[in-house]
């Protein structure tokens, strides 16, 4: 378990993985998907998941160069550990809401 946080260790590095999911994407097509980020945590998440051995990077020679970024196998078996954190979290979060609009509506004893 330690293994599968350490690689997406980092705020928004979910999300990147959540875009390569998708298929592979140029540095630019990242950086629309994803306008809240700079460019500096971008880069970092990338270069970050490729560390970890998840994501590639693939330069294509040319002029301007071209590259992109694809989850490798690896990568994308991320896919259902996502898909779960999203579930526990969204369901924790309505469980919370119920929770609290119940507080509101209930009697005060």
């Amino acid at each position: 378990m330690e293994i599968t946080l350490a690689a997406l260790h980092g705020r928004w590095t979910t999300l990147v993985v959540r875009e390569l999911l998708r298929g592979d994407r140029s540095y630019s097509e990242l950086r629309s998907a994803l306008p809240m980020l700079s460019d500096k945590v971008l880069s970092d998440r990338l270069a970050q998941l490729g560390q970890a051995g998840v994501v590639t990077r693939d330069r294509r020679p040319g002029w301007p160069p071209r590259v992109r970024y694809a989850l490798i196998p690896r990568g994308h078996r991320l896919g259902p550990v996502l898909q779960a954190l999203w579930d526990w979290g969204a369901e924790a979060s309505a469980r919370d809401i119920g929770a609290e609009s119940g507080r509101e509506t209930s009697p005060v004893h």
